[in-house]
């Protein structure tokens, strides 16, 4: 069987072995994927017409208003006997609306305009599927294509509410261009405030997007928009795949905050659920028709070990309509400009992920352990979206390591834009959930008491201030091609991050940022706020993010001293705590005058002011660590530092 692949041709494979000829071992696990993906477009084609309109499938399935106020109402539920729709529209009568059992487990049904021509199911009302499965049950269910749900005052289980608002919001403003340099401002809508409660997307927008534009970030990626009925799983428990979550309010205020943004010339990225679902029944997808699988393969495959809950059959037609829809839906509804894909790494292998090291042997990768459903999904999914969507970015969670990840499907990857670098994070401090953040690692509880500026530093305050900026700069710098940053970390947010549960009893207190320190002028809170301004809008002029990798020269355990080139400037970093370096030799690629362009040692920084901002720096041809040129530089210490050449100022 396996043979069957070797008449399989990836367009541009050689490109792939070009950049890594360690694959070609591989070559007919590649063939066999491409193959696979190839043959899925074929049969998109024969079958439905082609993807676009098969991805648009929200346009007939759930609850849809035709021209003239008919709604066709279509599900899948290959294991239901039969599907009825009860609702405010009919006095909750269980049995007076059944749907038509269609071919491949589709049911149907269709409602005539009231009398005055308006629809038979009116916007902002409630309705339910009730499902009768063979056993004889009766179940209520939301439709899995629901556009809104609701969880009422002292109520679990959450409700389908039909949304079809007379005056839908219009978006006004274009998409931005996909930024050359992505600087990624990761967001949470229901935090995003000091108060000890949930936050609205109109707080966000109002509040919050002035304060992401004045940083300098290009890009939002929001986290827990798809409706989950659990806040406390931080969106990754989604019940509702195409409800934007209404605990921060309505979809029309979603779709305000993404123009808003927009209109600031900053990307929207949604974080994007496709590994996994929750299992609740009444108000989630599992068990829709009463079966245990559905959407899911059945257990124990359909069901994760670790998290809980339901995995998707990605082999399954109806599966596929579902999720790219949902892709769709995302970009076309609300205009999302792409998607931070989760649990990446749990999708890609039949163990999740679970128990494996990845130590980065290609074996890991390939092999039996490969879910190539999920593969093909991903590389569909890619497809889709970048071919619909030129400018569109997709980024992959993935702590595995997998190769071609970010390769073009073309290539014989998943086509993915970015992966997201999980472990760079733990380098500084083991960065998980409902950990200190990197500032309260530094400084913990002196920063209850000794973060006014109208003192004097404690060593601990002036240690932590000082290796906040430094990390961070080395981290955007060093780091890869993009940046990330989970809101509030950019000046130094105390604490962690703890979502109402029964454990804390229920308490917002660790809940929210607390952007109210930065009002407050006489704390070090905004000198934290300034340098992080600065740094992406050095990068900004600079464009390192998008420059090729950095040239390190430097590496010195001794002087605590790193040393590297990237997008045209020179980066200096003095980690040692005692020592400044005066002239101290380092090495740079190109000749010329070099001046300071970002001093973390400034005063407005939080720092000493000990750089005088008018020197300038001459090379010499002097070859020193693999460069040809070389110059003398001052760097205090615990600072960092750009230099660039003005001589060869970057054009980006």
């Amino acid at each position: 069987m396996a043979d069957t692949w070797d008449n399989v041709t990836i367009p541009e494979f050689n490109s792939l072995l070009q950049m890594d000829p360690y694959l070609k071992q591989y070559e007919k696990d590649f063939r066999r994927r491409y193959g696979l993906f190839e043959k899925r477009l074929f049969l998109l084609e024969e079958a439905e017409g082609g993807f676009d309109q098969f991805t648009r499938s929200y346009r007939t399935f759930g609850v849809n208003r035709m021209a003239d106020n008919r709604l066709v109402l279509r599900e899948w539920a290959p294991a239901a006997e039969a599907l009825f729709l009860t609702g405010d529209f009919n006095g909750w009568d269980n049995f007076s609306h059944p749907y038509e059992k269609k071919e491949f487990g589709k049911w149907e049904l269709c409602l005539p305009p009231k009398h005055d021509k308006s629809p038979a199911i009116e916007h902002n009302t409630k309705l339910k599927v009730v499902v009768h499965t063979k056993k004889g049950e009766r179940l209520y269910r939301i439709s899995p294509w629901a556009k809104y749900a609701i969880q009422t005052e002292k109520q679990v289980i959450y409700d389908w509410v039909h949304w079809d608002p007379p005056q839908p919001y219009l978006h006004i403003h274009p998409r931005p261009k996909k930024p050359q340099s992505l600087r990624i401002y990761e967001s949470h809508v229901g935090i995003a405030s000091p108060d000890p409660k949930v936050a609205s997307y109109t707080n966000f927008t109002t509040n919050v997007l002035p304060r992401i534009k004045d940083l300098g970030y290009n890009c939002i990626q929001l986290m827990a928009v798809m409706e989950h009925a659990y806040y406390a799983s931080f969106g990754y428990q989604v019940t509702s795949f195409f409800a934007a979550s209404s605990r921060y309010g309505t979809p029309e205020e979603l779709k305000q905050l993404i123009d808003t943004a927009h209109s600031l010339d900053i990307v929207v990225l949604l974080d994007v659920v496709h590994s996994h679902a929750s299992q609740n029944t009444e108000d989630g997808l599992n068990s829709f028709d009463g079966s245990d699988s559905c959407f899911f393969h059945s257990p124990p495959r359909g069901e994760h070990a670790l998290w809980g809950s339901r995995l998707f059959n990605y082999s399954s037609w109806e599966v596929l309509r579902f999720l790219l829809s949902n892709l769709r839906w995302w970009m076309e509804e609300y205009r999302f400009d792409g998607f931070r894909f989760d649990g990446v790494t749990s999708m890609m292998y039949h163990h999740h992920g679970i128990g494996s090291m990845f130590s980065g042997d290609y074996s890991e990768y390939f092999g039996l352990q490969v879910d190539e459903d999920s593969l093909v999904y991903l590389m569909t999914a890619n497809h889709v979206l970048h071919t619909l969507y030129p400018d569109c970015i997709t980024i992959a969670e993935d702590v595995s390591g997998m190769p071609a990840v970010c390769r073009s499907v073309a290539e014989g990857g998943l086509g993915f834009d970015y992966r997201l670098a999980m472990a760079i994070p733990d380098k500084w401090i083991q960065s998980l959930v409902g950990d200190k953040s990197l500032a309260f690692w530094l400084m913990d509880k002196e920063m209850y008491t000794n973060m006014s500026s109208l003192i004097p530093m404690t060593p601990v305050i002036d240690r932590g201030i000082q290796l906040h900026k430094m990390i961070r700069l080395l981290t955007h710098a060093l780091g890869g091609e993009g940046y990330l940053n989970f809101m509030g970390n950019e000046f130094g947010h105390p604490e962690w991050l703890d979502f109402p549960r029964k454990g804390n009893n229920e308490s917002y207190h660790y809940a929210r940022r607390q952007y109210n320190l930065l009002d407050t002028d006489h704390l070090r809170y905004r000198q934290l706020y300034d340098f992080d301004r600065d740094m992406n809008r050095t990068e900004d002029k600079y464009g390192w993010l998008a420059a090729p990798p950095a040239f390190v020269s430097a590496k010195h355990e001794g002087d605590k001293v790193i040393v590297f080139e990237r997008g045209n400037v020179l980066f200096l970093l003095n980690f040692h705590p005692t020592r400044s370096q005066t002239n101290y030799r380092v090495a740079v690629a190109s000749p010329g005058k070099y001046t300071i362009k970002l001093d973390s040692d400034e005063v407005q920084y939080g720092g000493h002011g000990r750089l005088d901002h008018n020197t300038e720096f001459f090379t010499e041809p002097q070859p020193f660590n693999e460069r040809d040129n070389s110059m003398l530089v001052y760097i205090p210490c615990r600072t960092a530092l750009i230099l660039g050449n003005d001589d060869t100022e970057s054009c980006y």
